[in-house]
């Protein structure tokens, strides 16, 4: 009986790892090398291939196509020089081998010299059997220099080669996107699917196109036909979901999130929709229900922690706000979405000092929003902290050097310090830049803002001609 090339690859590999373990040398074809070497490869055992191929060639020192495999190796390892140097002992004995001419242009982009790249994979391209292979390579140095346009012509050409070349599809509609070809895209997929009807990648991003032209019928009839093309395609119902949520259908929102569950693992983005739209049915049981096992299902996705921890804030109970809040941050202490939230809800305890530390974390990690600079401020106000305040709001102006709001808290902080030229000097800048915010004085200082000279300053600012 005849062995299936299977069996006798999988007898090929078995007899190779026999000999690591034996230490036996056993002979194996060229062709059988190159099997086991591609089968490490595409199981990303690249230790295992790099053994194989020092054997391959030690057995098979002349075979061109193992000593590309070892091209291959050090290119992996970024000895791209080596890696040259062997390509071109090659060329002059291959020069019909398109392989050279992929390698040659995989370390050309290594090296971010795209355009070389591509010419040589368009030399490649002349001489090759299977043309889509390169043409998508050539896709992917266009999107390398952000050659959209370029870069789309040649995945339609790869997938015109290759109807079933789904990342090649993928990758068209990604230079789509990126050129906000909407409707283009559409009327690509309809061609195509007009060829290939049941295609369910097709379809999704039928959808998606919709959704982006906020066409949520359309998108829901799209995401449907790729359910009835492949009824355990879970992206099509969480797409679905998403729509039906933009809809205000949670119901049904729901329901299609809740089919994911049921055909893989459950996902925490599915976990957390549901949640979301039982707190839009005001379902605040369930709603927790879900956001809980959002965050037992994966404790890192923020925004798990951020709507169990925004949910207690709106119902104004900060205190368990603040616990979950705090076990956000004990599981990452680099997220700055969290620190916002733990200043905020600190601030609302009355809790000014833990506040200020959220807020100057905030800052610390990158939040550059005018409110977060205010309210450490306006916190260290009442701390009575008046040197830090000022040096906030000095940092602040870097980044806003017109804003009224800082500059009247600069203002009425000078004044409370008894440095009148400098009180005087913000509140002039402040009233040239938004007169009607002088209320901010007025809240926030008042005892500067019953000085004579100082409502004297605003009146005549705020009405010249008098």
């Amino acid at each position: 009986m005849n062995s299936s090339p299977d069996e006798y690859n999988n007898f090929s590999l078995s007899r190779f790892e026999s000999m690591l373990k034996t230490n036996n040398v056993l002979f194996f074809d060229s062709g059988e090398f190159e099997e086991i070497i591609q089968h490490y490869l595409e199981n990303g055992k690249i230790a295992l291939a790099k053994k194989a191929v020092k054997l391959g060639l030690e057995q098979h020192p002349t075979s061109t196509n193992l000593k590309l495999f070892q091209v291959e190796m050090f290119i992996f390892e970024n000895e791209l020089d080596t890696a040259e140097e062997l390509l071109d002992s090659l060329e002059p004995l291959e020069q019909s081998n398109e392989e050279i001419y992929i390698q040659k242009a995989n370390i050309l982009s290594r090296r971010d010299e795209h355009k070389k790249a591509i010419r040589l994979l368009h030399k490649a391209l002349e001489i090759t059997s299977d043309e889509a292979d390169v043409l998508s390579l050539i896709g992917m140095e266009y999107l390398f220099i952000e050659d959209f346009e370029n870069a789309k012509q040649n995945f339609m050409r790869c997938l015109e080669q290759d109807e079933e070349d789904y990342s090649a599809l993928y990758n068209i509609i990604y230079c789509f996107d990126y050129l906000e070809q909407h409707e283009a895209a559409i009327d690509y997929l309809n061609d195509y699917l007009n060829k290939n009807p049941y295609c369910e990648v097709a379809w999704h991003q039928v959808g998606k196109q919709y959704t982006n032209l906020e066409e949520f019928n359309k998108a829901l009839a799209a995401f449907d036909f790729a359910i009835i093309s492949d009824d355990s395609f879970i992206g099509a119902y969480l797409e679905k979901g998403k729509v039906l949520e933009k809809l205000r259908r949670y119901t049904e929102a729901i329901e299609s999130y809740t089919i994911t569950l049921g055909l893989d693992e459950p996902t925490s983005f599915a976990l957390l929709r549901i949640g979301k739209c039982y707190e839009k049915l005001g379902n605040s049981e369930l709603a927790l229900k879900f956001y809980n096992k959002c965050v037992e299902e994966d404790a890192l996705l923020d925004k798990g922690w951020i709507a169990i921890t925004d949910f207690y804030y709106k119902k104004k109970n900060y205190q368990k706000a603040l616990y979950y809040i705090d076990k956000a941050i004990n599981i990452d202490s680099e997220n700055v979405l969290y620190w916002k939230r733990y200043a905020k809800i600190n601030n609302r305890l009355n809790l000014f000092e833990e506040a200020e530390h959220g807020f100057r974390r905030s800052i610390e990690l990158g939040n550059y929003e005018l409110e977060t600079w205010l309210a450490r401020a306006d916190i260290l106000l009442q701390l009575g902290e008046f040197e830090a305040a000022i040096n906030n709001l000095h940092q602040a102006a870097e980044f806003y050097p017109e804003s009224a709001e800082i500059e009247y808290r600069l203002a009425g902080v000078h004044y409370l310090l008894n440095e009148d030229d400098k009180g005087r000097y913000h509140l002039k800048n402040a009233l040239k830049f938004e007169p009607e915010y002088a209320l901010i004085i007025e809240e926030i200082f008042p005892s500067i803002y019953d000085r004579k000279s100082v409502r004297e300053l605003i009146k005549n600012q705020q009405n010249p001609s008098l």
